[in-house]
């Protein structure tokens, strides 16, 4: 994993190149953890593939995320941190799938994942 990427996102809230993640394709099984504090943030039965070229999620483990606005870039968007860390994950927006119409839109080097039963 590139340290200097990870630190770039997680703790300058960074964005990594899309496409590039080793996240993104990924369809297994399991629970995607925070990279910084390993607290558990989405289950793989969430993801989907929203061809923005970063891992996608149309739910949350909702204990574990907070989010904020995010005025930066000439933009309203809304971040995702984790709660434990603080670290940032990437951005929610409201133009998800049924049945919660939302797209975490998250950075692969801010997670880690574990295959797992769900």
């Amino acid at each position: 994993m590139d340290e200097e990427l990870k630190k770039h996102v997680c703790f300058n809230k960074g964005t990594e190149a899309p496409f590039t993640g080793e996240h993104l394709n990924n369809k297994e099984v399991g629970i995607y953890f925070c990279t910084i504090c390993d607290t558990k943030l989405f289950k793989s039965n969430t993801k989907y593939d929203s061809g923005t070229g970063w891992p996608s999620f149309f739910d949350c483990i909702q204990e574990s995320i907070e989010v904020e606005t995010d005025l930066s870039h000439g933009m309203k968007r809304i971040e995702v941190h984790c709660k434990q860390c603080k670290s940032h994950l990437g951005h929610l927006f409201l133009d998800g799938p049924k049945p919660t119409g939302q797209r975490y839109c998250i950075n692969s080097i801010a997670l880690k994942f574990k295959k797992e039963r769900i």
